[in-house]
């Protein structure tokens, strides 16, 4: 019996399931099909879930292909012995399984964290930057409505861990913060995408010029840019809360800082603190893993830009504490809230357009950020958030961790 069976009895198996697959549903803009092509991804300790899952999807007429990740000693000695070549080599039919994938559900799993500390953050970055093709081609097929994802977390024994928690109380904290403990989950995350739904028409009416981040340690303004719409609980993360709009990366001045750790990339990460100039980061540090930061934001361009911006109502949350993953971490509710940014790559779902006219040059002109990477920076602070109308009115549109609407 894995890890994450023990802890998630079956019945919370069976619902989590059914949430996701609601997820994936709701993530796609076109309908599912019979026949359609659906990868689930899954690590070790996740195998009962994707079992019950791969179930479900043959029931429904589609066609689950199933992928294990790495181990923890796979991962080490793909990125400690690999030569170059290695790095960024694709197996074949890689690129034709994303051209054809309707559907992907990952299952986030980890048996440990930190396991690539001493491995050059370079050589991660190259790893990264070698596989954006692959998402370029599943980002394009979104766009048409073609392909849906997910993604959720089982607890293990190492989150619980990190978290400083015992693996129960995890447990107990997952099913929670996804509605496990109602007998109709999707029938609540049905109601929640209803009432987000309104707060996002609410911000999109705004035409706010800029939004003006204030908490005791953040001072930071953020331009929305042209043809923008709010996104969120949108069946993609399970579970999630926040609202969110990749704003143009161009207008980002002032300070942020993330009181939240960092678990990436098998790194950790603590206190990074960013100063913004022209959409840049002109100035970063971090408490804890300083040298690993600067070296993942010059990963290539457009890693020094902020590619989302994002904010969690703490009326939606049950999350009420530290879960040492993002997933759950940026969608903290507790007695403040949250917000994220993102440094790395924007969501072109917050285009209000239509996303399948989204091209490259329009990218350029409207200031989405492109780039490999792709990087959530929490902080939970009690904060404020001010818009600045282009009729130089303001608005607080987000205060005591709810907002104002």
């Amino acid at each position: 019996m894995t890890t994450a069976a023990y802890m998630l009895h079956e019945r919370y198996l069976e619902r989590y399931a059914d949430v996701l697959l609601w997820g994936l549903k709701t993530a796609r803009r076109g309908r599912f099909r019979k026949g359609n092509v659906i990868l689930i991804q899954y690590d070790r300790a996740a195998l009962r879930l994707a079992e019950i899952l791969y179930g479900k999807i043959l029931a429904a007429g589609m066609n689950p292909i199933q992928r294990m990740g790495l181990t923890v000693g796979m991962e080490r000695s793909f990125f400690g012995k690999s030569g170059g070549r290695q790095l960024v080599f694709q197996p074949p039919g890689e690129k034709e399984l994303c051209g054809n994938l309707h559907g992907r559900i990952y299952l986030h799993a980890p048996d440990l964290l930190t396991h690539l500390k001493g491995i050059d953050p370079t050589r991660i970055g190259k790893v990264l930057v070698a596989r954006k093709p692959l998402r370029d081609i599943l980002e394009r097929r979104e766009q048409e409505g073609a392909y849906g994802w997910t993604i959720c977390t089982l607890p293990t024994a190492e989150l619980a861990e990190q978290a400083r928690t015992t693996p129960e109380a995890y447990a107990k904290q997952i099913i929670r913060a996804c509605y496990l403990d109602r007998k109709d989950p999707v029938g609540k995350w049905e109601e929640i995408r209803r009432d987000a739904t309104a707060i996002k028409k609410w911000l999109g009416g705004l035409k706010a010029a800029y939004f003006h981040i204030e908490s005791t340690h953040c001072d930071l303004r953020i331009t929305p840019g042209e043809q923008r719409r709010w996104a969120g609980v949108s069946g993609h993360n399970i579970p999630s809360f926040e609202l969110f709009v990749s704003p143009d990366w161009r207008g980002a001045e002032g300070t942020y800082y993330a009181n939240l750790p960092s678990y990436r990339s098998g790194n950790y990460i603590e206190g990074v603190k960013l100063t913004f100039h022209r959409g840049n980061a002109v100035e970063i540090h971090a408490e804890t893993g300083e040298a690993f930061t600067v070296r993942q934001l010059a990963m290539d361009r457009g890693a020094k830009r902020i590619g989302e911006f994002s904010l969690t109502d703490r009326r939606f949350s049950r999350i009420d504490r530290f879960m040492a993953d993002t997933l759950f971490d940026e969608n903290f509710g507790g007695e403040n809230g949250n917000c994220h940014i993102a440094v790395g790559a924007s969501y072109t779902d917050t285009y209000a357009g239509d996303p399948a006219a989204m091209t490259g040059t329009l990218k350029r002109k409207l200031g989405f950020n492109d780039s490999a990477l792709h990087w959530d920076l929490v902080n939970t602070e009690a904060k404020t958030v001010t818009a600045h109308l282009t009729t130089g009115k303001r608005v607080v549109i987000y205060e005591n961790g709810c907002f104002r609407c």
